[in-house]
């Protein structure tokens, strides 16, 4: 397994199982056909495609938030031989 394969997998599989908790946290309180746009105005979605919808954006966010932790676990001589590698 090459060293993105590595990176992306030590991100994305983590953020998946977290992603699973948060949608069961959140949909165990929250009816799914209650959910409206930040207008007011009802989504006119059915509850599957909000369940779908909503798993990837807290799995895109968690994403987010592991890649940071990932990138600011290295130190700095990896980041700049990162750098310099890419060029």
């Amino acid at each position: 397994m090459n060293r993105f394969a590595r990176r992306l997998a030590i991100v994305i599989w983590p953020a998946f199982l977290v992603a699973g908790v948060l949608e069961i946290a959140v949909f165990a309180f929250v009816d799914p056909s209650a959910v409206h746009s930040p207008d007011g105005r009802p989504l006119g979605l059915s509850d599957t495609a909000i369940y779908s919808l909503a798993f990837f954006v807290f799995w895109a966010v968690v994403s987010v938030g592991c890649l940071l932790a990932l990138r600011l676990a290295c130190s700095a001589e990896e980041i700049n031989a990162e750098a310099i590698g890419d060029a």
